[in-house]
C-alpha cells in the first residue's frame, strides 16, 4: 500500500481556498499512484479557538459543504482523510470524514478534543482500502494508548493521525519530542504504521487561534511497526510525502493475539483496580 499526506496551510473560514488546495493535492496523489491520502485536523474550516468562529465556519456532513468537496473530489482514485469543524444538530465536533470517488465512507470525531465547545467522540470506525484495513485518531488522540489500541483490535494495519498544531514558543521543543515519543509508543505497541499528519502555519496565515502567539511547524512522518522513522517533511513548508508500507509486517502474533491486547486481557482488571483505589483529585 501506497500511503501519503499533504502537509499545507489551512486558511480560517475559507473554505473554497482549502478545497481547491485538496483537489491539488489528490492529483498529485494521483500521479504518484497513492492509495491512501491524508491532509491534516479541520483542514477545510480552519481550526478556530473561539466557538463563535467555530460555529461560523462549521458544516454537516449532509450540508452543501460535504456536497462540495464530494463532487469535486469524485474523479480521483486515492481514498482521502480530511478535517473539518462539524456542525452536528446543534453540537460542534472536530471530526475527520473519509472519502472515496465522491462517496462519504464514514467519520471519525476527535476523543481527546480540549476545546471547551467542541463534544467528544466516542466511535472508532475502521475503514478498508484494497483489503487493508484502517482507522484514524486525530492530534492529542495520539497521545493515549485505548484508541490506537482500540483501532488495532478491530484490525486496523494503519493509523492516520491528522493534526492542527499551533504550539507556544516555550513548549515547542517539549512538545515536539513528547509526542515523537507518543506516535512511537502507539505504532509498537500495537504493530502498526502510524501515520503523523501535521499542518503547517505560514507567515501571515489567518489560523483561527487568537488566545496565543505561536507556531506550526510542520514534521509530519510515517512510523512502521518497529518503531523506526520511514519518511518525515520538511518543517515550516508545505510539503508532501509518500511512503510505501507493507500491511504484513504490521501482523501482531505476541501471546496469539498481539502484545497490547494480551496486556489489555491480562492486567486491564488490575490496572481498573488500582485506579478505583486511587483517592479522587481535590477540587
Amino acid at each position: 500500500m501506497r500511503v501519503a499526506h499533504c502537509q499545507l496551510d489551512s486558511r480560517y473560514n475559507d473554505f473554497a481556498g482549502n478545497l481547491a488546495k485538496v483537489v491539488r493535492g489528490l492529483e498529485r496523489a494521483d500521479r504518484e499512484r497513492v492509495d491512501v491520502l491524508c491532509f491534516p485536523e479541520c483542514f477545510l474550516t480552519g481550526y478556530p479557538d473561539d466557538a463563535d468562529r467555530a460555529r461560523r465556519c462549521s458544516f454537516a456532513t449532509d450540508g452543501p459543504n460535504m456536497m462540495a468537496l464530494l463532487d469535486r473530489t469524485a474523479r480521483f482514485q486515492a481514498t482521502f482523510v480530511i478535517g473539518f469543524n462539524e456542525l452536528r444538530g446543534t453540537d460542534l465536533y472536530n471530526t475527520a470524514a473519509v472519502v472515496h470517488r465522491g462517496h462519504l465512507l464514514g467519520t471519525y470525531s476527535k476523543c481527546s478534543a480540549y476545546m471547551r465547545f467542541h463534544k467528544q467522540g466516542r466511535e472508532f470506525p475502521v475503514f478498508e482500502r484494497d483489503g487493508v484495513k484502517f482507522g484514524v485518531v486525530i492530534c492529542s488522540d495520539g497521545g493515549y494508548i485505548e484508541p490506537a489500541r482500540i483501532l488495532a483490535a478491530k484490525g486496523a494495519k494503519v493509523i492516520f493521525a491528522p493534526h492542527y498544531n499551533y504550539i507556544g514558543k516555550v513548549g515547542l521543543l517539549s512538545h515536539f519530542h513528547t509526542v515523537r515519543a507518543d506516535h512511537t509508543a502507539r505504532a509498537v505497541e500495537n504493530r502498526v504504521y502510524f501515520v503523523r499528519g501535521n499542518n503547517v502555519v505560514l507567515p501571515g496565515s489567518e489560523t483561527g487561534i487568537t488566545a496565543y502567539e505561536g507556531v506550526g511547524y510542520g514534521d509530519s512522518y510515517v512510523i512502521d511497526p518497529s518503531g523506526e522513522l520511514l519518511v518525515r517533511s520538511r518543517r515550516h513548508v508545505e510539503d508532501f510525502i509518500v511512503a510505501d508500507i507493507d500491511p504484513a509486517l504490521a501482523a501482531d502474533r505476541a501471546w496469539g493475539v498481539g502484545r497490547s491486547l494480551w496486556s489489555q486481557r491480562e492486567f486491564g482488571k488490575l490496572l481498573a483496580d488500582a485506579v478505583a483505589g486511587t483517592p479522587a483529585p481535590k477540587s
